[in-house]
């Protein structure tokens, strides 16, 4: 299978996030990724755009979130790039942790890990985090 490369810019409302989880269902279909694998997929990236646009961005109209899909062979990476400060993935708090267990949020950066091979956080020199995901299938 040929390299297919996807990029989509979003605007930080959480609204887009639909958007980009089109995109991917979409982008998986053609890459020849299974069914089994694509509910997982979208949802990290919908927990990676969300995280972008309201942790990264601060929910800033004026700054915009990247999101690039990337096929090659049997492997799909997706990277997730917002304009904020930056965070420390060490200090997340465990979501099954029973004092986090009934919390309403906190549980993006533990679905990502979960339903995807490798998470990794990358602080961009000129700004920003970016999340590179990647699914083997």
């Amino acid at each position: 299978m040929t390299e297919q490369t996807t990029r989509l810019v979003l605007p930080s409302h959480i609204e887009a996030v639909a958007d980009a989880a089109a995109a991917v269902t979409g982008f998986i279909r053609n890459c020849g990724a299974p069914d089994d694998a694509a509910f997982g997929i979208e949802m990290a990236v919908r927990e990676a755009v969300t995280n972008a646009m309201v942790h990264g961005n601060q929910e800033d109209e004026a700054k915009s979130v990247e999101v690039v899909f990337n096929c090659h062979g049997n492997e799909l990476e997706v990277e997730v790039r917002d304009q904020g400060e930056g965070f420390d993935p060490t200090h997340i708090p465990d979501p099954t942790d029973p004092a986090n267990l009934m919390k309403t949020s906190g549980r993006g950066i533990f679905l990502m890990r979960t339903f995807m091979d490798d998470v990794q956080y990358v602080h961009r020199p000129e700004g920003g985090t970016a999340v590179r995901m990647i699914k083997k299938f």
